[in-house]
């Protein structure tokens, strides 16, 4: 597999086609001053991985889950990162622009980066098609 993103973890649950891995994050994380900036808190978090292969773990296995193609990482960066940027100075220098004053170009900003959000959420089961996870039994 050549996924670029992959994580060690264990397997905590089992229900039926869904597997739940408590992930770690990676030492380098740990040390790593940015960490809080790509969304790395270094906390246990818990990944949902659909596969029709679920019987075939067991809880408290040793297992690497992994993105299914490299695009989605990317698809995960503009998503998370990227547009709600373009928004927010987008609508700020816009308001600016049509002459509102700080405070309303500020809230405009916020309102539509609240907009924006709301929106990713009600788009949520769209992302969980387009982005998959693949699991894999250590060896």
């Amino acid at each position: 597999m050549s996924a670029s993103l992959q994580h060690k973890g264990v397997v905590e649950s089992i229900a039926n086609d869904r597997v739940i891995v408590s992930v770690m994050p990676e030492s380098a994380c740990a040390g790593c001053h940015a960490k809080s900036v790509c969304g790395e808190r270094g906390e246990k978090r818990e990944i949902v991985v659909v596969t029709p292969y679920a019987k075939e773990f067991a809880i408290g296995e040793r297992v690497t889950v992994a993105l299914e193609h490299n695009r989605m990482g990317l698809i995960s960066v503009v998503w998370s990162y990227v547009l709600p940027l373009v928004i927010l100075v987008g609508v700020l220098f816009g308001a600016r622009a049509f002459g509102a004053n700080d405070g309303v170009a500020a809230l405009s900003s916020m309102a539509a980066m609240s907009l924006y959000y709301v929106g990713l959420y009600l788009m949520r089961k769209m992302f969980d098609k387009q982005i998959k996870f693949t699991i894999i039994k250590e060896l």
